[in-house]
């Protein structure tokens, strides 16, 4: 009797085992988690585009138009260089760039001479508004005429959201949606002079007796793991910190804008948490399209 029980429970203990494995296999840890379907950014917006097929990898209120201080100057240079005017002719700092960018420090005072290469040099690498100012006021026809040029423009690109009061960007009435500023970006992106410009980590300029060096706002572009190839930083209260850029990652060429940043390193820790994000995106991607093949 006692060995047909005994028959009963090894039988009992047979077929419960395919269970207890799978139970087993099932608590077991993984080795990696799947990637995050969005990056985890502290900027209150952001929009990263693929452009080698257009597609938007990941975007956080990529569609509502918000301030884009100095992101503007990025339009400012565009209008500018479609002038035509010549990058030698030397242009003065007068009192009304200084009136027209009240409250931001500048170390261009009344009276300083560049030439409108050396402005363009300083707007788009050290955010100069002065010299953003000087040369919207130099514009054929006008400060009026620039900014209406920076509009047109934006209604060329396809920036349905974009809106221009003035060159600097120390208006919060300049606004635009991340989607738009991807736009401006390829847009930039397409002059050498602005890539060259915008990416430069330091220039040095004569004003007067006197050289002053001026030094890129963005730090990513002195770093040698990043290649940048266009970029421009921004600040005002209402709009936070921001950044746009078009940079390489994986080979691929990708343009990140990075909006209403809350602290001073916030936009650079979002830059390198996306690119983080889309390398491990790629990374997952391709183990998918390429399984391992089992050795025989």
């Amino acid at each position: 009797m006692r060995s047909f029980r005994m028959i009963d429970l090894m039988a009992l203990a047979l077929c419960l085992l395919p269970v207890l494995v799978l139970v087993d296999a099932s608590a077991a840890p993984r080795d990696t988690a799947p990637p995050q379907t969005r990056p985890d950014l502290r900027s209150n917006a952001f929009y990263i585009l693929d452009e080698a097929d257009s597609s938007v990898l990941a975007a956080r209120h990529e569609h509502v138009p918000v301030p884009i201080a100095s992101i503007t100057k990025l339009m400012t240079a565009l209008v500018v260089l479609d002038a035509g005017q010549s990058a030698d002719e030397v242009l003065g700092i007068t009192a009304d760039d200084v009136r027209g960018t009240a409250g931001s420090a500048s170390r261009l005072a009344p009276g300083a001479r560049l030439s409108r290469g050396d402005l363009l040099h300083l707007a788009l690498m050290s955010s100069e508004n002065r010299a953003a100012h000087a040369l919207c006021r130099e514009y054929p026809g006008g400060m009026a005429a620039c900014v209406r040029a920076m509009n047109h423009k934006a209604q060329v690109l396809g920036m349905g959201t974009a809106r221009f009061v003035e060159p600097t960007g120390l208006s919060s009435s300049n606004v635009a949606s991340p989607e738009d500023l991807a736009k401006l970006v390829l847009a930039a992106a397409e002059n050498p002079t602005i890539r060259d410009y915008s990416t430069d980590t330091d220039h040095t300029v004569q004003v007067n007796r006197q050289r002053l060096q001026f030094r890129n706002t963005n730090r990513l572009v002195a770093n040698p793991g990043w290649q940048v190839s266009v970029q421009k930083t921004g600040y005002i209260s209402e709009a936070g910190r921001c950044l746009v850029m078009q940079t390489v990652i994986d080979g691929r060429q990708v343009v990140i804008v990075l909006l209403n940043s809350w602290g001073k390193l916030t936009r650079i820790a979002d830059a390198q948490r996306a690119r983080r994000w889309v390398e491990s995106t790629r990374s997952a991607a391709a183990s998918v399209s390429s399984p391992a093949v089992p050795s025989g």
